[in-house]
């Protein structure tokens, strides 16, 4: 598929968390799902292992129910705490949170619900090994959300699921004991493609050289 005219920078900077300009619809081309999967397995992997797994969810019923799931937590979640004062993120509470109830609302319309997953628990582990997971799926479904932005698509990392994530694994027949579902990820063509980068901290606030 022909993607946008961006740049390197262009793509890294404005591959924004999309909730209110996703279609829902226009159908996601299970090839152009597929381009984006095989370019998030080029990311790294801890030793290389690869033990990821993305499930596509498109059924709608299952879709149905996963939202059910995404649904129960999130309301719960967005009855709660702000930003600190003083805190500059606070600026942009009142658009997240409506942005955040507005993807709550249509979550099983979304047309594409991907999963991604790893082979293994980290339940108990040592922090080295829980940090070395996420440190190897991160990386790919950061390129998964690169590759779609780059056709038009948008995402966003969302983990309200996981509340009752024994559940949605019955839903999806994942085996739960033994593979580790770590985010539910809308996938859908974007309303517009013209995303200008995120408010941010000052640089300063977030470097620190040589010591904290």
């Amino acid at each position: 598929m022909p993607t946008l005219p961006l740049s390197p920078d262009e793509l890294l900077s404005t591959t924004r968390a999309v909730r209110k300009r996703l279609d829902l619809e226009r159908p996601v081309e299970r090839e152009v799902l597929e381009e984006c999967i095989r370019l998030a397995q080029q990311a790294p992997s801890g030793v290389n292992k690869q033990d990821w797994h993305f499930v596509v969810v498109t059924d709608p019923a299952k879709r149905a129910a996963l939202g059910e799931l995404y649904r129960r937590f999130g309301l719960q979640y967005l009855k709660g705490g702000a930003p600190a004062a003083g805190d500059a993120r606070a600026d942009e509470k009142a658009r997240m949170r409506s942005s955040a109830e507005h993807l709550v609302d249509v979550i099983q319309d979304v047309p594409v619900h991907l999963v991604p997953c790893v082979e293994r628990r980290i339940e108990g582990l040592p922090f080295m090994a829980q940090a070395s997971t996420w440190g190897s799926i991160l990386p790919a479904v950061w390129s998964f959300m690169l590759a779609a932005r780059s056709r038009g698509l948008g995402t966003c990392w969302t983990t309200f699921h996981l509340a009752y994530e024994e559940e949605a694994a019955e839903i999806l027949g994942i085996p739960y004991a033994s593979v580790m579902q770590t985010a539910l990820i809308p996938v859908a063509y974007t309303k517009g493609t013209d995303f200008r980068p995120g408010p941010r901290l000052p640089l300063e606030d977030a470097v620190h050289w040589d010591a904290w």
